[in-house]
């Protein structure tokens, strides 16, 4: 009997998956099971699952004096993900696996009393940790896909303890996981913006947002399609690569949410409802778990109704718009979350919805109004790059032919090129340009300058408005072809960011 053992695991903090080693003890005395190194209380139940699982798979439980230390023991540890390196550890210090197979491997996952092995959150973190660590990674078959995406990674998936058992001790060896072909076949098309009628300004728009990755405001009487145009977006953007692709379903990973093998490359879309509470949308909770706005990274955030959300959510926006990821601190533990997301959002032009409506009567007052208006900050706003109306679409234009209608697959080929000519020419997209990258790649004219200043002083812009009208000037040059600001380039991003 080897009396000891020792399994390495991962914990989950954040989107970080540092490495546990499980050392299992069994000693002389009289019958006890205690687990230590900062377990919280699902790590502590994990004794009654793991005794059950392994008594149910057929194996004997010792009766001696058992020790699980979770090293290093500073870290609290939560969770169920442990069981089956706590089982794993158990089995191999009884000798009823042999400990020398286990070598070179990670445990992840959680123990049903009948044995069966059943998925935990944050797979993919634990399985990208695993691949720089050179080990082998072992899981739940429902963990398996997702784990997959890591290259340079072998995966052992199995679906219960004994099926584990049988390939560590040889009886049955089981192949390294691949995802069945027919799971990796093309995910759903997307929602087509040749489906909306008319708003060629606001297509227009969404065309520079999308080439540039910039934030933007729809506001519009009801039905004048906002909700729709933000829900073909999605459509005109191109895949992520594979570094972006893994670090947002990563986030996913750690909410526990739904894996889908054939999409995982798409931007993620993200529309909470206006209720959502702050910890819903930054993320929060005693253990930190991320909220839609690092849910929605690398993709896009759709807030409709923006003035009805809570002013501590819209307030809480600020920072990750400005810096790409954001801090969840709690009482003795802190998680960092990326939330580099495109907000979209969109809103009625007062409380009733019909202000400047072409045949609807508005019913608020010019106090109303203005009351309404101000629940979206100054600070807020200044962060938002285009800022749109959307009128309501005369009747006639309904009855105009589809084929004079542009497709998102067209528009997705400009943005495409629009976007290879910002990463060829400074590494990145333009909404993401630092102060002095601006000076650099949108150089102006004397005339140029004079045109900007005497906009800022009318119109009463910030040097963070500034800012951000270069940056969509430059991708409306991008979506032209041309490596210069030209007026017409400014006036529109200018127009574009006072709502005509």
């Amino acid at each position: 009997m080897h009396n000891l053992s020792l399994i390495l695991s991962r914990s989950s903090t954040g989107i970080d998956a540092p490495l546990i080693t499980v050392e299992t003890h069994l000693g002389n005395g009289l019958p006890s099971f205690s687990i230590v190194g900062l377990p919280e209380k699902a790590v502590q139940e994990s004794r009654e699952r793991v005794r059950a699982a392994i008594v149910n798979a057929n194996f004997e439980f010792p009766a001696r004096r058992i020790t699980v230390n979770l090293a290093p023991a500073d870290l609290p540890k939560e969770g169920s993900r442990f069981d089956l390196p706590i089982a794993i550890g158990i089995l191999a210090a009884s000798g009823q696996i042999e400990p020398q197979a286990l070598e070179q491997h990670e445990f992840i996952g959680e123990l049903a009393l009948s044995g069966e092995l059943r998925p935990v959150r944050g797979a993919l973190p634990a399985a990208l940790a695993a691949a720089r660590s050179g080990h082998s990674l072992v899981l739940s078959v429902v963990n398996a896909d997702e784990s997959a995406c890591v290259n340079d990674l072998r995966i052992f998936a199995f679906s219960s303890l004994l099926q584990l058992s049988e390939h560590f001790n040889g009886t049955q060896r089981a192949a390294p996981w691949q995802p069945e072909p027919e799971r990796l076949e093309k995910p759903l098309p997307l929602p087509d913006l040749r489906d909306v009628i008319g708003q060629e300004q606001a297509k227009r728009a969404l065309l520079i947002a999308a080439a540039g990755s910039h934030s933007l405001l729809m506001s519009g009487p009801p039905g004048t399609g906002k909700s729709m145009l933000a829900s073909r977006l999605p459509g005109l953007l191109p895949e992520l690569d594979e570094e972006e692709a893994l670090e947002s379903a990563a986030v996913r990973s750690v909410a526990g949410l739904e894996f889908d093998i054939a999409g995982w490359r798409r931007p993620p879309y993200r529309a909470p409802h206006h209720s959502a509470s702050p910890a819903a949308i930054v993320g929060g909770g005693s253990i930190p778990a991320p909220g839609e706005v690092s849910l929605s990274h690398q993709g896009i955030l759709f807030l409709d109704e923006l003035p009805e959300f809570d002013r501590r959510v819209l307030e809480a926006l600020r920072e990750p718009l400005e810096n790409g990821h954001l801090t969840i601190s709690r009482a003795g533990r802190q998680a960092e979350f990326p939330a580099r997301f495109q907000l979209v959002a969109a809103m009625n032009p007062c409380p009733c919805g019909y202000h400047g409506h072409p045949t609807r009567a508005c019913r608020c007052s010019a106090e109303q109004i203005d009351r309404y208006r101000s629940r979206i900050s100054g600070p807020l706003m200044d962060r938002i790059d285009i800022q749109i109306e959307v009128p309501a679409v005369p009747s006639r234009e309904f009855a105009s032919p589809d084929g004079n209608r542009i497709s998102s697959r067209q528009l997705r080929e400009e943005v495409a090129n629009a976007r290879q000519r910002q990463l060829q020419r400074q590494h990145g997209l333009n909404s993401r340009l630092a102060p002095n990258e601006l000076e650099h790649h949108c150089r102006l004219g004397s005339e140029q300058r004079h045109l900007v200043v005497r906009a800022m002083e009318k119109l009463a812009l910030s040097h963070r408005a500034y800012h951000r009208v270069l940056k969509v000037a430059r991708t409306i040059a991008d979506l032209a072809g041309s490596d210069r600001l030209e007026d017409r380039h400014l006036l529109e991003a200018l127009n574009l960011r006072i709502g005509r």
